[in-house]
């Protein structure tokens, strides 16, 4: 990662600027997006754009950039990062700025908007293993639950257990003990032939791909359905896959060392995986 785009300017990444009183430093009072690219163009970047602006509402935090500035900033930092004909991955990074010290923000917030880009393995991962952890839980009584808040130590601490366990992922749990997501994706299920997710409002962040996935089974004509999933789902499913909008969909073939349904790929999950791959 050689340019940076930081506030409306391409910048050389060793020589970025941050100021230290920046409340996205201080008190992770900000945002951001992962975003995929491919051929120089982020890959749904309007439902990304979407997501942010929410987010930017709920926290009060201004967006003096629109939509297409902040599109053609994307691609010329793809271009100038030589990425333009590789995969890529975009990080998009919004701030409330530098504001006093304290938690009270500025009246007059001016927004901090970081754009860094990476190059990113066009091939899926392997299927993944993981460990359902007690703690930390997915606060469901927090909106900061369905935004993508810049605190994500919750995440950062069940992810290194899932180091420690030696497998690929950790899975949460919410505050009335039902299963809700994994550290860095949305979980699926299939239980008796029907698609289940958790909704929303168990602690779950409305993913980008979570969001194509279940338009991609209504269109299939999968039976699928948004409702809570207990700890005993797991066990009761007959294959199970996560989604991220950099791994797009990546099968679930283990929980706490037990193999999930046969332990390996299903069927679902390979039909809606070729379904996403498709251009459109």
């Amino acid at each position: 990662m050689r340019y940076v785009w930081l506030n409306g300017t391409l910048q050389e990444a060793e020589a970025l600027h941050l100021d230290p009183r920046d409340r996205g430093l201080l008190l992770g009072d900000g945002l951001f997006e992962t975003i995929a690219a491919e051929q120089g163009a982020p890959l749904f970047f309007a439902r990304h754009w979407r997501r942010l602006r929410a987010g930017a509402a709920l926290l009060g935090i201004p967006l003096p950039w629109g939509a297409q500035a902040v599109l053609r900033a994307c691609r010329a930092l793809l271009a100038a990062n030589d990425l333009a004909r590789r995969p890529a991955a975009l990080r998009l990074t919004l701030t409330r700025g530098p504001g006093p010290r304290g938690l009270l923000p500025p009246r007059n917030p001016r927004p901090t908007l970081l754009l860094a880009a990476f190059p990113r393995d066009p091939a899926p991962p392997p299927p993944a293993r993981a460990l359902l952890v007690e703690t930390p839980r997915r606060n469901d009584r927090s909106p900061l639950s369905r935004i993508k808040s810049l605190s994500a130590l919750d995440a950062v601490l069940a992810r290194r257990q899932a180091e420690r366990a030696g497998v690929e992922e950790a899975l949460l749990l919410n505050t009335q003990d039902r299963l809700a997501c994994a550290a860095a994706a949305n979980l699926f299920l299939v239980c008796g032939g029907v698609l289940c997710t958790p909704p929303l409002a168990e602690g779950v962040l409305a993913g980008i791909t979570r969001e194509r996935v279940l338009e991609a089974a209504a269109a299939l004509g999968l039976a699928c359905a948004e409702r809570p999933l207990h700890p005993a789902a797991l066990g009761e499913a007959e294959e199970a896959f996560l989604t991220n909008s950099l791994i797009g969909i990546r099968p679930l073939v283990a929980v706490d060392g037990r193999p999930l349904g046969r332990g390996r790929e299903g069927e679902v999950t390979r039909t809606l995986r070729r379904a996403l791959a498709r251009p459109g």
